[in-house]
C-alpha cells in the first residue's frame, strides 16, 4: 500500500452540510473504514496490530480529482487533492470493546439514494492487521492517529447540493 497524510484539520464530523471545495470542478467520494489507534508503536507486527487498535469509524476521503490528476501527471505530491479542509468525514468512533475487530461486513456508499460503492470488507487488498504493521513501520503511530483503510471500486464524483451516506455494517452511517 501506500500512503498520504491530511492535516488535522481535514476531519470533520458526519451528518454535516460541507461547502464545495475551491480549486477543484471534480469531487470525488471515497467511502472507508477508519482505525483509530489507541497504543502507541513502532514497528508493529501484524500479529501485535490488533492490540494497538482503540476503535473503528466509517469515513468518506474526499478528494479533489482533477488535482490529483495533475499532481500525478507532473510527479508532484497528492497533498492538494487529499489533505484539504474538511477532506475527511468521519463518523462516531466505537470502540473495539463494544463492535470487537472489523473484517468482514458491508462498506457501502450511497449519493442521493443511488448505491455508488458496495463490497465486503473481507475483499479489502489489504487486511486491518497488514495496514497498521506497514504504515508503523514507516512512522510512530501514536493515540488519536486515524488511519483511513482504502475504498473498494465505484469512486465518483459529487456535486454542489448531493447528499452523500457512507455505512459498514456494525458502525453505522
Amino acid at each position: 500500500p501506500f500512503f498520504f497524510s491530511k492535516p488535522a484539520d481535514a476531519v470533520v464530523d458526519s451528518g454535516i452540510s460541507l461547502p464545495y471545495p475551491p480549486q477543484t470542478e471534480n469531487l470525488h467520494y471515497e467511502g472507508e473504514l477508519v482505525i483509530a489507534i489507541g497504543v502507541e508503536g513502532t514497528c508493529i507486527s501484524e500479529a501485535e496490530a490488533l492490540g494497538h487498535i482503540w476503535g473503528y469509524a466509517v469515513g468518506n476521503d474526499l478528494t479533489r480529482r482533477d488535482l490529483q490528476a495533475e499532481a500525478k501527471e507532473m510527479g508532484r505530491p497528492w497533498d492538494m487533492a487529499k489533505g484539504f479542509d474538511r477532506s475527511a468525514v468521519i463518523g462516531p468512533i466505537h470502540a473495539v470493546k463494544a463492535v470487537g475487530h472489523l473484517s468482514q461486513g458491508k462498506i457501502r456508499t450511497v449519493v442521493d439514494g443511488e448505491t455508488k460503492q458496495e463490497a465486503d470488507l473481507a475483499d479489502m487488498i489489504w487486511s486491518v492487521p497488514e495496514v497498521v504493521s506497514i504504515l508503523s513501520h514507516n512512522i510512530t503511530l501514536r493515540p488519536g492517529d486515524l488511519i483511513m483503510t482504502g475504498t473498494p471500486a465505484g469512486v465518483g464524483p459529487l456535486v454542489a447540493g448531493q447528499t452523500c451516506c457512507v455505512s459498514i455494517d456494525g458502525l453505522g452511517e
